[in-house]
């Protein structure tokens, strides 16, 4: 376990690349049933297992990098395109024991509540950012849901590997209204959450595609802003329907989608004691398609 924080990222990425990362428990038993059908089961079946976990999603991208062959020219980016690629029985043969979270953190049960907590976050982002690739007829709605669901990824196996550290991000968090994230992060682990991840995924080389959706220094992509937008509400979703930054969040996530003002609030499922009024989502998105109405006449002119 990692007890103090380590001198820089690139120590992190060493740790985290050196060690066996393990995987909810229920995807293994799920995995074992499915192999009892190996030779009728679709990789369909397969990909929709292994998409409940962000960890074992995370290890098929690695794994399927690390035996790139010569001739494989472009990067795999879905579950499914994985799994058709290495093969339904070389899938199961490659990840028939793999270690568990449960297991690892069998002596820090806190943290353990913390990861569970952490990996529900990332599969309602993914749940969010699918639904809405759809809305947006999105080119590839898995490329999204991956990225969405992989986002946490670096908290993940922080909670996972230095488990007494986040439990101390969380108790300054809580010790301090107001206190952005990033700063307790970088107080205890020397850095941000969201730069060891960015570091991480550029050093697995994890496809290229999936690195700028997590890049949230790209969110002017409305497919990078599709993915930052379900992490943060599905962040602000987890502390209840009364979070303050909830109005914020409704506000950009409807000027990207540009739904009816009650028909977004009822796809989202917001609770009707807690919707905004609804005029202000309205103007908020008159707003918008007014200002991308504008910029495209300008481009119009320029050219």
């Amino acid at each position: 376990m990692i007890n103090n924080a380590l001198q820089n990222i690139d120590r992190y990425i060493a740790y985290f690349s050196a060690t066996p990362l393990p995987v909810l428990r229920r995807t293994v038993r799920d995995l074992a049933a499915l192999r009892q059908e190996e030779e009728s089961v679709s990789g369909r079946r397969i990909a929709s297992v292994v998409l409940q976990d962000p960890l074992m999603t995370l290890r098929v991208l690695l794994h399927l990098e690390a035996n790139r062959g010569r001739s494989q020219n472009h990067d795999i980016t879905t579950i499914e395109r994985a799994i058709m690629m290495l093969g339904v029985t070389p899938f199961f043969e490659a990840f028939a024991e793999l270690p568990t979270v449960e297991e690892r953190l069998a002596a820090h049960p806190k943290a353990l509540i913390g990861l569970l907590r952490v990996i529900a976050r990332a599969k309602q982002s993914a749940h969010y950012a699918r639904d809405w690739a759809v809305i947006r007829h999105d080119l590839d709605v898995d490329e999204v849901t991956v990225a969405a669901l992989l986002h946490e990824a670096a908290e993940i196996l922080l909670w996972c590997f230095a488990p007494a550290m986040m439990m101390k991000v969380t108790q300054v968090l809580n010790a301090t209204q107001g206190l952005r994230s990033a700063v307790a992060q970088r107080s205890v682990l020397g850095a941000p959450v969201s730069e060891i991840q960015l570091a991480l995924a550029k050093a697995w080389h994890l496809p290229e595609l999936l690195v700028s959706l997590m890049d949230e220094r790209q969110a002017e992509n409305p497919r990078v802003r599709t993915v930052f937008l379900a992490c943060n509400l599905s962040r602000h979703v987890a502390n209840g329907w009364n979070d303050p930054a909830l109005p914020d969040d409704f506000s950009e996530i409807n000027q990207l989608l540009r739904l009816p003002p009650e028909s977004f609030m009822q796809r989202l499922g917001v609770p009707p004691e807690y919707w905004p009024p609804l005029e202000k989502l309205e103007v908020a998105m008159t707003r918008t398609s007014w200002r991308d109405t504008n910029l495209f006449f300008r481009a119009e002119d320029d050219s």
